[in-house]
């Protein structure tokens, strides 16, 4: 425990507090925030001191790295694509406005000549980043920029520069780095193929600077710290190699400036993905609001270096950039920096044009002086080079191994700097690979191993998720009058109020009972007796996968044992089969496999209909979904309508999880936002695509977050009416990494499952009829129960089934449709067979699966 920085009179903390602080930073102890205001405030011998140590811990990293003695920097040219953008920060002069730009001779946005012109010159002086820099969403702001985006035909900004790199990387071969400002999670996956590197200053996180007329960034919405954070963190979830910092010197105390620090360390430790941090000076500038304010002094410079140092570690790279530090170069190596950042022999530093570049020739001196080499780098850094995927993506790997020395992952100093081809292989879909019986022999031979030999560093920081997931997991208690709610819902489950909905859903004894008879009273009503179920065939045609879902057994990459991908064929025949035995719907889900282009799915679906024009398509989650869509360069709405016209009859509302982002950043790493999940089933609705609805619970959930799914799946079915069912999914434990880090239950209980399914049956209705529950994961009697609990459907015979396998699901993959029917019976309910739409089920296709219990001929597995 540490006791508070006490200030003397002159402000500044007491003596004793910075010789303990020093100490601790010496010892090499981790510092807490207040320590760190502390040593923000180190002078003179006390911030040698500082320095010293920081030194030391950087020094370590760069042993540990492999480049001892080694200091970096990025050859670059500076592409300020727009000046214009929507925010209107107090010290900024790159921000103009359209007339200015036309007064200069300029457009509202860089054209792809202009761009390519830049490029090219610095392609020949060897440069290797090209450095894209613009405003924030400028056609939000200006009607000029929204003019100019639709007449070159561009949805919006992003758009735009997601082209412009596309032309760098194929005409030039330099590497873009982007700083776009704030993007959202689908702008990283439009983005993350064409660079391999991107970058937005986090500067603080003093909302009093935002929120308070008069301060810098009042009235710049995309300065608001819980925004840019967000950023920082949906880099990470995307695992895009990141840049961001500080900027010290506009107003905040040191005690933001330390939780700056700290939140910056937090979303570096929980995602691995930050892979610089720049400490940049605030320097005034003529004709600004803030053009009276001083500068920030050297000292505060370094002391912030030195204390981001202690606090980022020796694994942490930290930068300064060289042309804003009045030729203190030694100074900041002794503080403990380890990059100089981009320098341009081509163009200015257009965010800071009155300070020039140094000469490369002064820089590697003045870095000798001090006892370093000067090494040049690319734009992503070494360590995120040699990580590879999914860091990488494929599609820039041709580009990034022309430039980079494949032992060091810097920059090769002879490398010719030249165009290649940015685009999906000529080939399309890749061929088949790997362990493709999987389906059959998890049931006789099972997984090669319980988990991935990358489980410590591919899912991101344990101990982080750990810390994060503990307020969730903490049960709340619940005070409601259950007697009360049970008559409501009795009376009229659409008069629930929240607090009676979380009542019941903690519901255990004689008042569980009585609520699952309530919800099977309402299925009466609404379904009936019979008890449907489909003859399907699930299949999953690749398991390779670097999303990094923390709950997923199946995800596999592309090296390991149990990785496969089936070819077209493969998906055909297995299609053809299932039909020959009475299906009449295929399943199709897979990972998100690198090597697969966007344009995959379509394929997938024409070769099933081809093979088999009658069978119902099922297929790709809205994870899929965006990836296919960002990897096209479509939107959501003309990539579904492109896979509709494929072939895709309608999508599995999978993917889903638990719509809550407080759980859903636990359970998964990468995969899309509870936002964009809504988005691409309400896109899919209105395109005449209907879907299921999936909940999957039982982990690191609590009732509170079941409620808020089910009424959000409630508010888009009165506003869509696309939902055909809603599945219950219990989270399957056994191998599920964020389990097997002791970070999640094991799995729902049967008091959860019940209540689950009851409260879905009640919260849903009028608006969602059909409730399905999962006999892979609940087994036999299970799902009997649950059909006694308000389900009214089993789902279907799938024929293989890998992804809840993989997990550790005991039930195995299929079930015939006698199975299927006990089932039933064991309710004592009669069972009926449906189509996905919930159809009569044509009499040739319910012949045919009585002909062979809808149960596959012996031909299995298929031969490559």
């Amino acid at each position: 425990m540490t006791n508070s920085a006490q200030p003397d009179k002159a402000g500044r903390p007491t003596a004793n507090a910075m010789r303990r602080a020093l100490r601790r930073a010496r010892d090499g102890v981790a510092l807490d925030v207040t320590e760190a205001a502390v040593l923000l405030q180190a002078r003179g011998a006390d911030l040698d001191d500082l320095t010293a140590s920081a030194a030391r811990v950087r020094d370590a990293g760069l042993e540990a790295a492999g480049r001892p003695g080694v200091i970096t920097y990025s050859k670059s040219v500076f592409i300020p694509l727009t000046r214009l953008c929507r925010d209107k920060c107090h010290y900024c002069t790159f921000a103009t406005v359209p007339g200015k730009l036309r007064r200069d001779g300029h457009g509202m946005f860089m054209s792809p000549d202009e761009v390519l012109d830049i490029a090219r010159r610095g392609a020949a002086m060897g440069c290797k980043e090209a450095l894209i820099t613009l405003g924030d969403k400028p056609e939000d702001r200006w009607p000029e920029a929204r003019e100019w985006l639709e007449a070159e035909g561009y949805d919006d900004t992003i758009a735009y520069v997601r082209a412009i790199s596309i032309r760098i990387l194929e005409e030039t071969g330099l590497l873009p780095h982007l700083n776009p400002g704030v993007m959202s999670w689908t702008d990283f996956q439009r983005l993350k193929p064409v660079a391999p590197s991107m970058g937005m200053m986090l500067e603080t996180t003093s909302e009093r600077l935002w929120s308070e007329p008069g301060q810098p960034h009042y009235g710049s919405p995309d300065k608001e710290p819980a925004v840019r954070l967000r950023v920082l963190e949906d880099a990470g979830r995307s695992s895009v190699p990141f840049t961001s910092g500080l900027l010290i010197g506009i107003g905040e105390t040191y005690e933001e400036r330390a939780e700056s620090l700290f939140a910056l360390r937090r979303v570096a430790r929980s995602y691995h993905g930050i892979q610089e941090l720049i400490i940049q000076n605030f320097r005034a500038k003529p004709d600004t609001a803030m053009r009276g304010m001083p500068d920030a002094e050297i000292d505060d410079l370094v002391a912030t270096i030195a204390v981001a140092r202690h606090i980022m570690g020796p694994a942490g790279n930290i930068q300064a950039p060289p042309n804003l530090i009045a030729g203190e170069y030694e100074r900041l190596i002794g503080a403990g920096i380890d990059d100089w950042g981009g320098v341009s022999p081509v163009t200015i530093d257009h965010v800071n044009p009155e300070k020039p570049w140094p000469q490369l020739a002064e820089l590697a001196e003045r870095s000798r002086v001090a006892g370093f080499t000067l090494a040049e780098r690319l734009c992503v850094y070494p360590e995120f080079v040699q990580r590879g995927e999914p860091w990488l993506d494929p599609r820039l790997l041709p580009h990034l191994r022309a430039l980079a020395d494949p032992e060091t992952g810097l920059a090769l100093s002879d490398a010719v700097v030249e165009g290649h081809p940015w685009q999906e292989p000529d080939e399309g879909y890749v061929a088949s690979s790997g362990r493709t019986d999987l389906h059959r022999t998890i049931d006789t031979e099972g997984r090669t191993a319980d988990r991935r030999d990358d489980f410590d560093e591919v899912y991101g920081d344990w101990e982080a998720l750990r810390e994060q997931a503990a307020p969730g997991m903490v049960a709340s208690r619940i005070d409601g009058d259950v007697r009360a709610a049970l008559a409501t819902a009795a009376d009229d489950p659409t008069k629930l109020t929240d607090d009676e909905a979380l009542a019941l859903l903690h519901a255990d004894g004689p008042a569980l009972d009585a609520l699952c008879s309530v919800a099977d009273d309402i299925r009466k009503t609404v379904s009936g007796d019979d008890v449907t179920y489909i003859v399907t065939r699930n299949i999953n045609f690749t398991n390779v996968c670097y999303t990094g879902c923390r709950f997923c057994a199946f995800a596999q990459r592309r090296t390991d044992a149990d990785a496969y991908t089936l070819s077209l064929d493969q998906v055909a025949d297995r299609a053809a089969q299932a039909w020959d035995v009475g299906a009449v719907e295929v399943c199709m889900q897979g990972g998100i496999h690198p090597d697969l282009p966007g344009t995959a799915y379509f394929d997938i679906a024409r070769a099933v209909k081809e093979r088999v024009p009658g069978m119902h398509v099922h297929a790709f989650s809205p994870m899929e979904v965006v990836n296919g869509a960002t990897r096209t360069g479509l939107s959501i709405r003309e990539w579904l309508t492109a896979a509709k016209e494929a072939g895709l009859d309608s999508i599995p509302g999978t993917a889903a999880e638990i719509l809550d982002d407080e759980v859903r950043w636990i359970l998964t790493k990468g995969k899309l936002p509870t936002a964009t999940w809504i988005e691409v089933i309400k896109t899919a609705h209105e395109l005449g695509i209907r879907s299921s609805s999936t909940m999957m619970y039982g982990h690191v959930d609590q009732p509170r977050h079941w409620l808020g799914h089910l009424r959000t799946l409630a508010a888009i079915q009165q506003e869509t009416g696309g939902f055909t069912e809603f599945v219950t999914l219990p989270f399957i434990h056994t191998n599920a990494p964020v389990y097997l880090a002791g970070i999640a239950r094991p799995g729902p209980t049967t008091r959860d499952n019940r209540a689950v399914t009851a409260m879905a049956r009640i919260l849903l209705h009028p608006h969602i009829p059909n409730i399905q529950t999962s006999w892979v994961k609940l087994g036999q009697e299970g799902a009997a129960e649950m059909l006694r609990s308000g389900a009214n459907d089993l789902g279907g015979t799938l024929m293989e089934e890998t992804i809840s396998r993989m997990a550790g699901s005991s039930y195995g993959s299929y079930r015939s449709i006698e199975d299927l029917i006990a089932i039933a019976e064991t309710a004592g309910r009669p069972a009926k067979p449906r189509t996905t739409l919930y159809g009569e089920v044509p009499e040739e296709r319910q012949r045919a699966a009585r002909a062979s219990d809808g149960q596959l001929p012996e031909l299995l597995p298929l031969v490559d």
